[in-house]
């Protein structure tokens, strides 16, 4: 991902449907749908963490430019709760699907304070959905 010629660095899982969820790093996530840093030496200056509102779905592996080079402390941290990290992006993921494909798992309010600001909004064909 890019934004005037800017990487982002982020966090690339490959998911069982057939596509990659690609997590990216953020200095400063003001809401709870991250995964949060804490013992980073960034972390204690800022709110820096994965945001899951912002994944991308890559279906096409050309759409991955090269290997990212990310602070020593997240690294780790992100090594240590790789699976936890992982399933918390897949259900985020998840309940978007359902609550678009009619399964109403979220009231109005919720489901907009939730994916309100999520860029899965623009993933449908990767996701297969509505």
């Amino acid at each position: 991902m890019k934004k005037k010629e800017r990487g982002y660095a982020c966090l690339l899982i490959q998911s069982h449907y057939g596509y990659f969820i690609c997590i990216p790093y953020r200095t400063e996530i003001s809401h709870k749908y991250a995964y949060h840093f804490r013992k980073s030496s960034r972390s204690q200056k800022h709110k820096s963490g994965l945001d899951y509102t912002k994944i991308a779905i890559i279906k096409d592996i050309s759409y991955i430019d090269r290997i990212a080079i990310i602070d020593q402390d997240e690294f780790a941290e992100t090594r240590k709760h790789i699976y936890y990290i992982a399933e918390k992006a897949e259900q985020y993921i998840e309940e978007y699907k359902k609550h678009i494909s009619g399964e109403n798992t979220l009231d109005k309010r919720e489901f907009r304070r939730k994916y309100g600001w999520s860029t899965l909004k623009y993933f449908h064909k990767e996701l297969e959905i509505g």
